[in-house]
C-alpha cells in the first residue's frame, strides 16, 4: 500500500524577492502613459543640449565637443530608465537626478521620476527629500541654461527679439538677464510643484482605491460570516430538533424491544418464544446502534468543523469484503432474501472515497427495499475490478414504488423514475445517492420497469488508491 509521495528534498536558497512595506503604493501606469513619459523626457534632453552645443556645430575639436557628443548620445537611451520606476521607483529618481545635474539636459527626466517615486512610495521624510531634490535640480537645469551665452541657450532664444541670432545677425534681448533668471527659477520651481502635485493625487487615488477594496472584502467577509452564523444556528436548532425527537424515538423502541424480550423469556420456553426472543434482541441492537449513528449526526451538525474528518471513509463505511458481509449478514438477519452475485477483485487498491461511494450505494439499494417492499426477495449484483470499475445493481419486486427524488436527476435517471409517488412522504436517499455518484464521476439510474420491478444501478470509475492517495482534500464548497 503506498501512502504517499516521497517528500523531496529542500529546493536550493534563493535570493528573496523584496518584501512591500506599508510606506509602497500598488500603483500601475498605463502603457500609452509610459511611453509618452519616455517620448517628453527624450524631447526635453535633446533639446537643451542641442542649444548648448551650437558653437560646437561648426569648429567641431577640443574636449568640449566630445562632451556634448556623449550627451546627445546619451539623450536617446537615458528616458528609457523610466521603465524601471514602477520596480525601483527611488533608485530611478535619484539616478534621473544625478544625470540631469550632470548633463546639459531639461528636468523633464528628473520630474517625471520624481511624480513616479511619489505616486508609488509613501512616508513624509521620504517625500520632503524627493521634493527638495527634484526642486533643486528643476532650477539649477534651467540656471545652468541661463548662465550660458546667448547663443547657447534656450531661454535667452525664448525672449530673443525675432528674426535676431540668424545668418550672422547678433542676439538682441527684449528683457534683461534679471529677468530671464527670475524666469526660469519660477519655470523650474512651477514644474516642480505641478510633478509633485501629480504624484501626491495619484498616491491619494490609489490609497482610496484600495481602501475601498479592502472594505468591500471586509464587507464580504462579514456577510459570509453572517451567513455562517445563521447556518449554524439552523444547524444548531436541527440537532436539538433530532436529540429532542428521533433520539427519543430510537430509545423508546430499544425500551420496548427489551421489554418484549424479557417478557418473551418468562414465557413458557418454546421454539417460537426463543424466535421472538432473539428477534427482539436483534431489534434491540439495531435500534441502539441506530441511536449512536443519530448521536454522531447530532455531533456533526453541532460541530461542523470536526463534520469533515467524521464523514471520512473508514472501514465500517466503505466496501471491503468484511464489511459486506456485516451489511448483508445484518439484512439477513433482519428477515430480507438476498440472492447475490459478487465479483470483487483488489479491493485493498480502490479509493476510500469511490469505496465508500460504493457500499453507500448498496446500503441505500437494501435500505430501500426493506422500506417499500418489505418481504420481497432482493437481487443483488456486485462486482468491482480495476479494467471495468465498480457497479452496483439492486432489484426487487416493489410492492410499493419507491418515491422518486423532488426534482428530475439530469442524464442519470431513466424515464421510469416518473413513476406514481406513494403517500408516504418523500425521501432524498436515492437523490443523494445520485448526486454522490455524480461527483465520483459516475453515474445513477433507478425506477420500475414495466414488470414492476424496481431496479437500482450505479457505475462508479475505478480509481486506484495509489494514484489518489496525495490528493488535495475535501472542500466545502
Amino acid at each position: 500500500m503506498t501512502y504517499g509521495a516521497p517528500i523531496p528534498p529542500p529546493a536550493s536558497p534563493v535570493a528573496a524577492p523584496r518584501t512591500p512595506t506599508a510606506d509602497d503604493v500598488p500603483t500601475r501606469t498605463r502603457g500609452w502613459c509610459t511611453a509618452l513619459m519616455i517620448a517628453a523626457a527624450m524631447l526635453s534632453c535633446l533639446t537643451y543640449v542641442s542649444f548648448a552645443a551650437q558653437p560646437y556645430i561648426d569648429d567641431p575639436h577640443g574636449a568640449r565637443y566630445l562632451w556634448f557628443v556623449l550627451a546627445t548620445l546619451i539623450a536617446i537611451p537615458f528616458p528609457f530608465t523610466l521603465l524601471a520606476r514602477g520596480a525601483y521607483p527611488e533608485a530611478t529618481f535619484w539616478a534621473c537626478c544625478a544625470v540631469v545635474a550632470v548633463f546639459p539636459y531639461g528636468s523633464a527626466p528628473a520630474l517625471i521620476a520624481l511624480s513616479s517615486m511619489l505616486a508609488r512610495r509613501d512616508g513624509r521624510a521620504r517625500t520632503a527629500r524627493a521634493v527638495a531634490a527634484g526642486a533643486v535640480v528643476a532650477v539649477w537645469a534651467q540656471l545652468r541654461d541661463v548662465l550660458r551665452p546667448a547663443d547657447e541657450s534656450f531661454w535667452h532664444m525664448v525672449f530673443a527679439k525675432p528674426h535676431t541670432g540668424v545668418d550672422g545677425e547678433p542676439i538682441v534681448m527684449l528683457v534683461g538677464e534679471p529677468t530671464i533668471a527670475a524666469t526660469a527659477v519660477v519655470t523650474g520651481l512651477v514644474a516642480a510643484t505641478v510633478a509633485t502635485l501629480i504624484g501626491l493625487h495619484i498616491r491619494s487615488k490609489v490609497r482610496l482605491r484600495t481602501a475601498q477594496a479592502r472594505t468591500d472584502a471586509a464587507v464580504t467577509h462579514a456577510q459570509e460570516l453572517s451567513r455562517d452564523l445563521a447556518d449554524q444556528r439552523l444547524a444548531d436548532a436541527i440537532a436539538a430538533e433530532a436529540h429532542d425527537t428521533l433520539a427519543h424515538t430510537l430509545s423508546l423502541l430499544a425500551l420496548n424491544a427489551s421489554a418484549l424480550q424479557a417478557q418473551t423469556l418468562r414465557m413458557q420456553p418454546t421454539d417460537g418464544t426463543r424466535a421472538v426472543a432473539r428477534q427482539a434482541e436483534e431489534i434491540r441492537r439495531q435500534a441502539a446502534g441506530a441511536l449512536d449513528e443519530a448521536h454522531q449526526i447530532i455531533d456533526m451538525l453541532r460541530h461542523p468543523q470536526q463534520a469533515w474528518e467524521q464523514l471520512a471513509p473508514t472501514a465500517e463505511t466503505a466496501l471491503t469484503r468484511e464489511s459486506l458481509d456485516a451489511l448483508l449478514g445484518e439484512s439477513r438477519a433482519a428477515g430480507m432474501r438476498i440472492d447475490t452475485w459478487i465479483d470483487i477483485r483488489q479491493l485493498g487498491d480502490l479509493d476510500d472515497a469511490t469505496a465508500k461511494v460504493a457500499y453507500r450505494a448498496i446500503q441505500e439499494g437494501l435500505t430501500n427495499a426493506c422500506r417499500h417492499a418489505p418481504g420481497s426477495p432482493v437481487s443483488l449484483e456486485v462486482t468491482a475490478a480495476p479494467e471495468r470499475g465498480v457497479h452496483v445493481h439492486v432489484a426487487n419486486r416493489a410492492r410499493t414504488v419507491a418515491p422518486p427524488p423532488a426534482a428530475p436527476v439530469t442524464g442519470t435517471t431513466d424515464a421510469s423514475d416518473t413513476a406514481p409517488a406513494t403517500p408516504h412522504r418523500r425521501g432524498a436517499g436515492l437523490a443523494g445517492l445520485a448526486s454522490r455518484a455524480r461527483a465520483a464521476g459516475g453515474s445513477c439510474r433507478f425506477g420500475t420497469d414495466d414488470a414492476g420491478v424496481f431496479h437500482l444501478d450505479v457505475a462508479l470509475p475505478w480509481r486506484s488508491r495509489a494514484t489518489h492517495s496525495g490528493g488535495t482534500g475535501m472542500s466545502m464548497a
